[in-house]
């Protein structure tokens, strides 16, 4: 009889804490008073898993959250998740007939995807909400200011629509000089005038920088991407309220291999390192395979026992290695090691492993590769 209790579990894991996204959430809350925020949950919710992180949102009383395709919208609530979800990404005719299905929120820019909207809604016989984006400055996508009106006009020809919003959004509010978001918040108010004749009830264009940096563009509804993660959308916010958030994430794997090697050892593919001293070398379940990018090889530290231990050797597809000279006589197989996280008074961020490859928190997390596990820490 085969035993029901096999470890079969990867030792590489992502550690989340149900209890700092309650905080986040409760910090993103006070600064937009009452208003409702509609949590960004796109690309497996920065990473963290959106199941469980969407799970937990609507058990603190949030239930709009914004997904970048209708195959993540789709995903979610046939996991029996239920819950408004917002498209944030221009969809394409095709996609009608599952965003009317999945009673989907679609951002909408284009008058062929108003009127194939409107078409399946008839077929289906349904009411669906859209949110019509104009383009104040990101340059990505959305109608220009000055296109509003006509475009308002197609919507209130298509009955089976119904204009919920009229939204835009920031390039530029995480940076320290706010010129050019502060324009696109005047445009943005003479967009809401000349729409406020055509029934639209909301409007919305924070994100998470500007819920911290720019208040009065909250409007009526906030969209907190990063911040509701803990991860902070810049180092250029001024609102020192960003330093209250709370890192919802840790990834963490554990030592499989310990080998002491002499001077002069080549250590993995290339020999792109190669010890000057005797060393005890750990090896950890650990590559970029599971996210962990090739490119910080011989430039990153990871936690082992309360210490930072350089990583040593190009990072492999599932392996990596540490030097844990420091830990002789202490170190065992098994032992924790984190690659982001807290171990005793040490740190390693997000923010850390970005600032070495040049990007930003966001790339790492959402980076973290699916066969990592999501664990929900109690």
């Amino acid at each position: 009889m085969q035993s029901t209790n096999l470890h079969v579990s990867r030792l590489t894991r992502a550690y989340l804490h149900p209890g700092r996204l309650t905080h986040n959430m409760q910090l993103l809350q006070r600064l937009v008073g009452g208003r409702p925020l509609w949590p960004c949950i796109k690309a497996n919710a920065y990473g963290h898993g959106a199941g469980i992180i969407a799970g937990h949102l609507l058990r603190l009383g949030y239930d709009t959250f914004g997904v970048a395709d209708v195959e993540e919208a789709a995903a979610l609530t046939d996991s029996g998740l239920k819950a408004t979800f917002v498209v944030l990404s221009a969809m394409l005719p095709e996609h009608a007939e599952a965003l009317v299905h999945y009673n989907c929120q679609p951002v909408v820019c284009t008058q062929e995807m108003l009127e194939d909207l409107e078409q399946e809604a008839k077929k289906q016989m349904k009411h669906i909400s859209i949110h019509v984006k104009v383009d104040t400055g990101m340059g990505r996508i959305g109608i220009s200011p000055g296109q509003v009106q006509d475009f308002l006009e197609h919507c209130r020809a298509c009955p089976s629509l119904h204009v919920r919003s009229v939204m835009s959004h920031f390039p530029r509010a995480d940076e320290a000089d706010k010129t050019f978001s502060h324009f696109q918040i005047e445009i943005f108010k003479r967009v809401i005038e000349q729409s406020r004749s055509y029934g639209v009830e909301m409007f919305h264009m924070a994100n998470s920088a500007a819920i911290f940096d720019l208040p009065e563009s909250c409007f009526d509804a906030a969209r907190p991407g990063i911040a509701i993660y803990g991860l902070p959308p810049s180092h250029s916010i001024k609102n020192q309220r960003v330093n209250a958030l709370q890192p919802v994430l840790e990834w963490k794997s554990r030592i499989t291999f310990l080998k002491e090697v002499p001077a002069g050892t080549g250590l993995s593919y290339g020999h792109a390192f190669t010890t000057r001293q005797a060393s005890l070398i750990a090896t950890i379940p650990a590559g970029y395979g599971d996210g962990l990018s090739r490119n910080l090889s011989n430039n990153v530290d990871f936690l082992v026992g309360g210490r930072r231990c350089p990583q040593v050797g190009r990072i492999t597809m599932d392996m990596s290695l540490v030097d844990v000279s420091a830990l002789r006589g202490t170190v065992e197989l098994g032992d924790e090691v984190v690659i982001i996280g807290v171990q005793g008074e040490e740190r390693v961020t997000a923010d850390e492993l970005a600032g070495k490859l040049n990007t930003i928190n966001y790339e790492i997390v959402t980076g973290i590769s699916h066969r990592v596990p999501r664990i929900v820490v109690q």
